[in-house]
C-alpha cells in the first residue's frame, strides 16, 4: 500500500510567484492572525497586556467587540479607542509580512487589504498598497462635514497616557473636527465611513494595476480571507480569475480556503497555515538562490 504524495504547497506557490507577469494580493484577517495577532477576536497576549483592563471592567472579548461597545461616555470610548490605537502602533511588524515581501521582491506587484492594522504599511511602499476598508493611522469627521481624514499617531498617544483610575481621558482631548466640532472617529469601515478621495484613490491604484496586467500571466493571490465579508477580495479575485485568459488564483487559509470548481484548472486552495507556507517558500526560494 502507498500513501499519496502530499502537495508541495510552497513550492508550488513561489513557482507561480516566480512565473508570473503581475501578482495582486489580496490580504484579510487571517495574514496578521498567522503572525499571532488575534487580539481582534480574541483575547490574545496582546490585548491581555494592553486592553486587559478594558476587558476586566466591561467584560467584552476581543478589540473588534470593545470597538462596538456602549460606553457610559465619550471619555470612556475615547480611552479604550487610544488604547487601541497605541496597541497597533506599539505592535511588531509580523514575520509573515517580511516573508511575504521577500518572495515579491523584484516582482510587478500590488496589495490590497481590508486590515486596519496598518502592518501593511511597515513594509509596502504608499503607491503598491490599498486599504480598502480604511486604516487606523487615520480619524474622519464623524459627520462626514468635509473629505479630510487626519493622522491621528500624536493624538493617540496624548490620549493614551492621560487615561485616567476610571479608563477615562480628560474631555479636553477627545479629539473633534476642526469644520464643525463633532468627534472625530477612525477613519475604518463603519455607518459613516468617509468613502472620499483617499478611499477612491485605493480603488484608483488597483484598477489601473489590472488594466496594465489583465493580459498577461497575473496570480491572484489571497491570504486569509474568511466568511465574514468575502466581497471584497475573493468574490472579486475568483471572478477574474475566471475572466481572465491567463489568470491563476491561490488562497491560503487554514480555515476558509475555497476553491470553485470551476476554477479546478487555474487555481489552488491551500488550507495550511499561512505562516507556515510562506516560511517555506522563502526557504526553497533562498535555497535556489544558493
Amino acid at each position: 500500500m502507498f500513501l499519496e504524495k502530499q502537495p508541495d504547497n510552497a513550492l508550488h506557490l513561489l513557482e507561480k510567484i516566480e512565473t508570473a507577469d503581475a501578482i495582486l494580493v489580496g490580504a484579510a484577517a487571517g495574514m496578521s492572525a498567522a503572525c499571532g495577532f488575534d487580539f481582534f477576536y480574541h483575547n490574545d497576549s496582546y490585548f491581555q497586556k494592553y486592553l486587559g483592563e478594558f476587558h476586566k471592567k466591561y467584560g467584552f472579548t476581543g478589540a473588534f467587540n470593545g470597538f462596538y461597545y456602549r460606553y457610559p461616555s465619550s471619555e470612556a470610548h475615547w480611552a479604550f479607542l487610544a488604547r487601541m490605537g497605541y496597541m497597533e502602533y506599539e505592535c511588531e511588524t509580523g514575520k509573515p509580512y517580511y516573508d511575504l515581501m521577500t518572495l515579491l521582491a523584484g516582482k510587478n506587484y500590488h496589495i490590497m487589504t481590508t486590515n486596519q492594522d496598518f502592518q501593511f504599511t511597515r513594509v509596502v511602499p504608499e503607491e503598491k498598497l490599498s486599504a480598502i476598508q480604511g486604516d487606523s493611522r487615520y480619524f474622519q469627521c464623524s459627520r462626514r462635514c468635509h473629505d479630510e481624514i487626519f493622522y491621528n499617531k500624536d493624538m493617540i498617544y496624548a490620549m493614551n497616557a492621560a487615561i485616567d483610575e476610571n479608563l477615562c481621558i480628560p474631555s479636553e482631548l477627545i479629539p473633534r473636527c476642526p469644520q464643525c466640532g463633532a468627534e472625530l472617529e477612525p477613519w475604518v469601515r463603519g455607518y459613516t465611513f468617509l468613502e472620499g478621495e483617499k478611499y477612491r484613490d485605493e480603488y484608483r491604484k488597483i484598477n489601473e494595476f489590472l488594466q496594465q496586467n489583465k493580459n498577461g500571466r497575473i496570480l491572484f493571490l489571497e491570504l486569509g480571507v474568511g466568511r465574514m465579508t468575502p466581497m471584497f477580495i475573493q468574490e472579486p479575485f475568483w471572478n477574474l480569475t475566471y475572466q481572465l485568459p491567463q489568470a491563476y488564483y491561490i488562497t491560503i487559509n487554514p480555515k476558509d480556503a475555497l476553491l470553485p470548481k470551476q476554477l479546478a484548472q487555474k487555481g489552488r486552495a491551500i488550507k495550511e497555515d499561512i505562516a507556515d507556507v510562506l516560511r517555506k517558500a522563502v526557504e526553497r526560494k533562498k535555497k535556489q538562490e544558493g
